[in-house]
């Protein structure tokens, strides 16, 4: 950032509500002022090359692109670039994408204005925003084993209501193999039956539905 200058922000948020409501926030700090606003991640990064902000406040689940999906693409061609992700998902499983994005913050909705403000401070600053509850789902992932590739895919599969045999047809494997998965899947993620395993994993953000 620059000495005396304001800070550079761009807002993508899919939610025009939402995102009037940012820049308004935003634009209430003298600070800070708001330089562009993006409905979809793939206008988050056209905006970013354009207006090359001090900062992108970045909604993580947008349409045609997501957040993260924009946060990679814009780390690769700048890798300087400052990302504070906010979202309504604290599952482990969304946070820890956001960072291995490049995100150097993670800010849920249900937090107050008073607690933006200073999140977009410190990542304008070159700094990492943590809070604390963000920070305890991050521990607690810890205790989890982490799903395979293969086990990801049938855990999607199982999510849209498919039975082991059309799962193995899906994925070109055979319905033991499914049933192993299955097992394997379950255990890791500590639940009894495969309705439970969808519903920890949409909470977690293991798998979006």
């Amino acid at each position: 950032m620059r000495p005396n200058k304001k800070i550079r922000i761009l807002i993508a948020d899919d939610h025009y509500i939402v995102r009037i409501g940012l820049v308004a926030l935003v634009n209430t700090d003298p600070d800070m002022e708001v330089v562009a606003e993006a409905a979809d991640g793939s206008q988050a990064v056209e905006l970013f090359e354009k207006h090359k902000p001090d900062l992108v406040l970045m909604d993580s689940r947008m349409t045609v692109k997501n957040g993260i999906e924009a946060t990679i693409e814009i780390r690769k061609t700048n890798p300087e670039a400052r990302v504070l992700i906010l979202t309504a998902f604290d599952g482990d499983a969304d946070i820890r994408k956001a960072f291995e994005a490049g995100a150097q913050g993670y800010v849920l909705k249900s937090s107050t204005g008073e607690k933006l403000l200073p999140a977009l401070r410190a990542v304008a600053a070159g700094e990492r925003w943590i809070p604390k509850e963000v920070a305890h789902r991050l521990s607690s992932r810890n205790s989890y084993e982490t799903l395979t590739t293969r086990e990801l895919q049938v855990l999607n599969e199982i999510a849209k209501g498919l039975a082991n045999k059309q799962i193995a047809s899906n994925l070109g494997i055979t319905e033991y193999t499914v049933k192993d998965h299955l097992k394997n899947i379950l255990a890791k993620l500590r639940v009894a039956d495969r309705t439970e395993a969808v519903s920890v994993s949409v909470q977690r953000g293991i798998i979006h539905l």
